[in-house]
């Protein structure tokens, strides 16, 4: 046991270094140790109960104060020595444990450490006018610099004042043109989307765009559980994902707080009424489809680590970490082997409301690589006129960056075989084999066999 000296200057540098780290962070977890035994086993030789139990008080009442979200697991040996299984020993991997199914927050949370519940704040009362609300929702707008506007968003969508926020697409119309009303109109949708609430403490919308094919459209459950098996999102991302195909048509229906109920039906694990599950059939004529997620962020700081390294530091602006380029193959990896497969191809993970724009998007890149197609067009050209009156048919295969383009009537005759290198390739070749679908029918294995 330490002296009360001895406790009382490790407390207060404890504080000093969360009044130090605070402005650097939104969130913390903290472990809650129950006993010498459990605080032995995840800090091997730290047998001081009281003083550990003292600091996170401490630290727990000084970030709250500031207005960091405090977290609180409570250590579990056995789980604990579950994870520690099969890993190396090293101070990292102690640290990345996570209860994830017993975290505590908000009162609870400060309760558990014996801090002041209190501390945990509640959002401000909202004024009764619509119209003073709305113009401090656009003043909070124009300030790029503040944080005022997503914080207004979430208080308003909370306590269902959605008529504020349709106030303030009106009055941006009005005054700047429709344009700057689609534009507020979007920032209030992505705000929407994401909320602290799940079991983490955040949790948002995200979604998985898939380009169908024109017949056979894939299973969703089965691309969904391909996907998390393939093990190819971040650890710290725990995506959620419904089975059914959703339409992106019905995306453009969504105000703010439909997307805040989606939100809120996904969180309590429930089908979402405002966004049902849609027809296969129908999407396989629109061309697109997409899974709907939840993801639940994990990456909270642990005060034990802070308190060694610091806060975390956020990257440059797109500075990718090795571990990003390694999940980012991984993600190719998996979704040419999806298009092999299903003959669908796989857009990029993104959040709700970026949906739209990632197939705006690709359907621009997929107009450009058109132009430069004028040889693969020739190719099939000219496997016609050698069978003008049978269907013809193509087999690809993707090898390595590269396609080999196998011709066939629809009986089983060969008729001709090109290889286009990677280095002739304007994308992807799961991308360009969706525009060569548009020139000829994809088959997966040679007719007639």
């Amino acid at each position: 046991m330490q002296t009360k000296g001895r406790q009382d200057h490790i407390i207060e540098q404890a504080v000093a270094l969360a009044r130090d780290a605070a402005p650097n962070l939104t969130s913390i977890l903290i472990t809650h140790y129950p006993d010498i035994e459990t605080l032995d086993t995840f800090r091997p030789g730290e047998t001081d109960l009281g003083t550990v139990a003292a600091v996170n008080k401490a630290v727990a009442t000084e970030l709250a104060a500031a207005g960091v979200r405090v977290f609180v697991q409570l250590a579990d040996r056995a789980a604990f020595r579950r994870w520690m299984s099969g890993r190396p020993d090293t101070q990292e991997n102690r640290w990345a444990w996570r209860d994830r199914r017993h975290l505590l927050h908000g009162a609870a949370a400060l309760k558990a450490l014996s801090a002041d519940p209190t501390l945990a704040g509640s959002r401000p009362k909202l004024s009764a006018a619509p119209g003073s609300l709305a113009d401090r929702l656009l003043d909070a707008f124009a300030d790029e610099d503040s944080s005022e506007f997503d914080d207004l968003v979430h208080d308003l969508l909370a306590a269902g004042r959605s008529n504020v926020l349709d106030l303030a697409v009106r009055k941006t119309g009005d005054r700047l043109g429709e344009e700057a009303a689609e534009d507020l109109l979007g920032e209030l949708l992505a705000v929407a989307e994401g909320a602290e609430m799940g079991p983490s403490g955040w949790a948002e919308l995200v979604a998985l765009p898939v380009a169908l094919p024109a017949s056979n459209v894939p299973d969703a459950a089965a691309l969904r559980d391909s996907l998390l098996e393939a093990g190819v999102l971040p650890a710290t991302d725990d995506v959620r994902f419904l089975p059914g195909w959703r339409s992106p048509e019905a995306l453009d229906s969504l105000d703010p707080a439909a997307v805040r109920r989606v939100l809120i039906d996904m969180v309590a694990g429930a089908e979402p009424n405002d966004l049902p599950p849609a027809d296969a059939d129908k999407l396989a004529g629109m061309g697109f489809g997409f899974l709907l997620g939840l993801q639940v962020d994990w990456s909270i700081p642990l005060w034990d680590e802070v308190a060694v390294n610091g806060p975390p530091q956020e990257p440059e602006e797109d500075e990718a970490t090795p571990e990003d380029a390694a999940q980012a193959a991984a993600f190719d990896r998996w979704r040419s082997a999806v298009f092999d497969a299903a003959g669908c191809v796989v857009l990029d993970l993104v959040r709700l409301s970026e949906v739209p724009g990632e197939i705006t998007d690709f359907l621009a890149d997929a107009g450009q690589q058109v132009g430069g197609l004028e040889e693969i067009r020739a190719f099939v050209a000219a496997a016609r006129r050698e069978a003008p009156d049978e269907e013809v048919v193509c087999r690809p295969e993707i090898i390595a960056d590269g396609l080999e383009l196998s011709l066939y009537t629809q009986g089983g005759r060969f008729l001709s075989s090109m290889v286009v290198t990677a280095d002739k390739l304007p994308a992807k070749p799961e991308e360009i084999l969706l525009v060569v679908g548009s020139l000829v029918p994809l088959a997966k294995d040679v007719p007639g066999r």
